[in-house]
Formats: C-alpha cells, sequence, structure tokens
C-alpha cells in the first residue's frame, strides 16, 4: 500500500474511532480575524479533501489557503522538497485531536495563529519543541517575545516555533522629523515623548498633525499598545492604578494633540498621503500604500514604550508537530527550512508576511515594505518588548473585549 493510501487509511479509523466513541470535539478558538487584521485572509478557506505530502512531510496550514497565494507559497516551499495542504482552523483541530485520541496522527507539522495552539494544548496534543528551537537557534536568531509566546504561559514547554507575523506600527512624514523632542531617538521613544512630539507639532505648526484609527482599529490600539506598555498587561490590569493614571494622561495630555477628524479614519494611509496627518498609528496592512506610493518621504517606527514596556500586538502564525506525527523528523526538517532567513526574506517579498528571526536581507525587498520590515523587526526585537495577545477561546463573548475598552475610551476622554 502507498504512503498516500496509508495515510487515508489512517484518517478515516481516526475519525471513526471518535464518532464510535460519541466523544464531543473541542470547540476551536477564535483566530485574530486576519481578514481585518492580516494581510493573509483566512477564515473562508474550504475544508481539505485529502492530505498532501510534501516530501516525507506532511503538513497542515491555515494560511496562504487562497489559490494564488497557495500556488506561491508552494512554489517557495518547492525549493525544499516540501508541499503543504490548506485547511480551516476547526477542521484542523479536529484532525489532531482525532489523531491523539487515536494514538497515532496522520499530520507531522501544523501552521496556524497562536490562538489556534491553546485547545491543543490542553489536550496535550502538541510535541515540546524547545529542543528544536535550541538547535535552530544556533543557526538563526528568533526574537525572544515570539518564542515567549508560543510557551503559551508554560515554563518549558514550546507548543510551536514562531513562524511569522503581522503586527501594527508607527508612520511619520519626514516634515514632522524636526519636531521630534530634543534628545529622542525615533527608534527608542517613550509614550511621554510622543506625547510631548504631537504636542510641538500642534504648537508649531498650528494644526494637529497626530492622528488615529478611531473608526478603524483603535480598540487594538488601546488592547496592545497602551495598556501593556502602561500596567504590563491588558485584562488581568485592566482595572488597577497604573491604568487610571494613563487613562488620566491620554485624556489630559495625549487626546488634545490628536487630530479631530481622527473619529473617522479607519485607514491611516489616507490621512497620512493627503498630508492631514504627519504621524500615525495602524496595521502593517493599513500603511503600506503610503510607504509604496511616497517611501522617500515616509518613515516607519516601532511603537513607543511605556513604565512597564514596549507593547505591542503581534499576529504571531506557529509551526508545530502534534504528539503522534507519524513523521517527526521530517516535521523538524521543515520547520527547518521556514525559518531560515532567505525563506523568511521570500515569505516576506511575496506573502507580505513579516520575519520573525533576524538576519533577513531587506535590501531587495520593495521600498515600503522595506520600510515597514526594518520597524517590525526592530519592535518584535526590542529589549523591553512586550508583546500582548488577544484572549483566545472566549467564544461568542469575544467582542466584549473590544467593547469594553471603547467604551473606557470614550469615557475617559
Amino acid at each position: 500500500m502507498s504512503r498516500y493510501l496509508k495515510l487515508l487509511a489512517l484518517l478515516l479509523s481516526a475519525v471513526l474511532l471518535v464518532v464510535a466513541c460519541g466523544g464531543d470535539t473541542p470547540a476551536a478558538s477564535p483566530t485574530q480575524a486576519p481578514t481585518i487584521e492580516g494581510p493573509a485572509p483566512v477564515e473562508e478557506a474550504p475544508t481539505p479533501v485529502e492530505p498532501v505530502a510534501g516530501g516525507d512531510a506532511v503538513f497542515f496550514s491555515t494560511q496562504f489557503v487562497p489559490v494564488e497565494e497557495q500556488e506561491t507559497f508552494r512554489a517557495i516551499l518547492a525549493e525544499g522538497g516540501f508541499d503543504v495542504t490548506g485547511s480551516e482552523e476547526g477542521p484542523l483541530i479536529d484532525l489532531v485531536l482525532a489523531g491523539s485520541q487515536a494514538g497515532q496522527g496522520t499530520i507531522d507539522v501544523i501552521g496556524a495563529l497562536h490562538g489556534t495552539y491553546p485547545p491543543l494544548a490542553r489536550a496535550d496534543a502538541m510535541r515540546n519543541l524547545i529542543d528544536l528551537a535550541e538547535d535552530l537557534s544556533d543557526s538563526r536568531d528568533f526574537a525572544p517575545a515570539f518564542l515567549e509566546t508560543g510557551l503559551l504561559g508554560t515554563d518549558d514547554f514550546l507548543h510551536y516555533i514562531p513562524w511569522m507575523q503581522a503586527t501594527y506600527i508607527m508612520a511619520a512624514h519626514t516634515d514632522a522629523m524636526p519636531y521630534l523632542p530634543a534628545g529622542a531617538d525615533l527608534n527608542n521613544l517613550t509614550w511621554e515623548q510622543f506625547g510631548d512630539w504631537c504636542q510641538t507639532l500642534l504648537d508649531e505648526t498650528g494644526e494637529p498633525r497626530c492622528g488615529l484609527p478611531h473608526a478603524g482599529l483603535f480598540n487594538r490600539f488601546l488592547q496592545g499598545y497602551l495598556w501593556p506598555s502602561f500596567t504590563g498587561g491588558m485584562v488581568g490590569n485592566f482595572r488597577s492604578n497604573e491604568a487610571i493614571a494613563m487613562m488620566e494622561w491620554a485624556r489630559d495630555s495625549f487626546w488634545p494633540t490628536i487630530h479631530p477628524q481622527s473619529i473617522n479614519y479607519s485607514f491611516m494611509q489616507e490621512p497620512l498621503l493627503a498630508g492631514e496627518v504627519w504621524v500615525a498609528f495602524d496595521h502593517t496592512a493599513r500603511l503600506i500604500d503610503a510607504f509604496n506610493a511616497d517611501p522617500d518621504n515616509f518613515v516607519a517606527f516601532a511603537a513607543p514604550a511605556g513604565p512597564a514596556g514596549r507593547g505591542f500586538m503581534p499576529v504571531v502564525v506557529g509551526l508545530g508537530i502534534p504528539a503522534d506525527a507519524p513523521n517527526p523528523a521530517a516535521g523538524e526538517a521543515l520547520i527547518e527550512f521556514l525559518t531560515r532567513p532567505d525563506v523568511q526574506e521570500a515569505i516576506l517579498k511575496e506573502l507580505g508576511f513579516f520575519p520573525v528571526v533576524g538576519g533577513v536581507d531587506f535590501s531587495d525587498l520593495p521600498a515600503g515594505v522595506a520600510l515597514e520590515a526594518a520597524a517590525v523587526t526592530a519592535q518584535a526585537n526590542a529589549a523591553n518588548a512586550l508583546p500582548a495577545l488577544l484572549p483566545v477561546g472566549l467564544g461568542e463573548r469575544g467582542g466584549e473585549i473590544n467593547r469594553t475598552c471603547m467604551v473606557s475610551s470614550i469615557v475617559s476622554t
């Protein structure tokens, strides 16, 4: 029997076992809304019909599922002798859990958003990759903040190795640079310095020049940037003295310097290009048009830091090996391939996701992408980097966090 027929037989056996036992399949945790907040939409992907074995590794991914993206990704994988099967998050979780329950899995590697892994971790369905990460670190530099996210709150169990990321950064027109506070370093700003910058721009030009996407992803600005930077977290420290001080600063000192049209801004690239705003915050996908259209007159930089650190919200994609993978060695080979700096560069250039390792060559990238890539890398590798991932497993109540943050911001301002 060929490897493919064996694989299909194992899949069928695992599914029959789950049905026969009458077990409930754990619900998939929500993804991080990639259609809106990340450059690679995945939610409308077709359910996989059968797995495709790439080289010796069977690789399922929730990323790059649309036909054009998958063709591009497969061309990159082919350089290493690998292939991929696209999948929605729910069916992928079901397959991994079915293999775990049967004691014999069918997948060697999964590529998925951070939020996919907690239900698999609760079921002990993933291998500990901490030794593999240490081995790979001899030849590449992973962003420490992203290695930490793969621990899922544990001390020594790495559920996934970081693969790629998207995030939110800052943008500024070069006209704003002369107004930076004296002694301030653009790549190492504090939020207080950023507020001073916005105040100086208002005082010296007579107009508010800083803008925020209040009609867009402003909730992420609060959840991933202000709250963590000032309090060290978002959910656990939502009600704290530090949060009160932060919101009072935002109300009294920061918000009065923000362009009043921010209440209507959904994408900051538009007011940046129109000259209404000189300094802004937004998702990389919602700033890229400005950087591509006029790369010589815009700069990208990491988000400022607060007393607790440089809070930022990454959309992290990780590579994991199921506990009952039939060929874990092949899975490790695929992870080694996908985390090489040159492969990370190809994914950035061709597919728009940013690297999680150092040593990536940005010299041959489109100018706008290169600007963003440098800021994304600096933000993730900052010594005081504080990644703030959205909580997972909230189901239908996930939207309550967004509403709570927005109501708090309205009340405080």
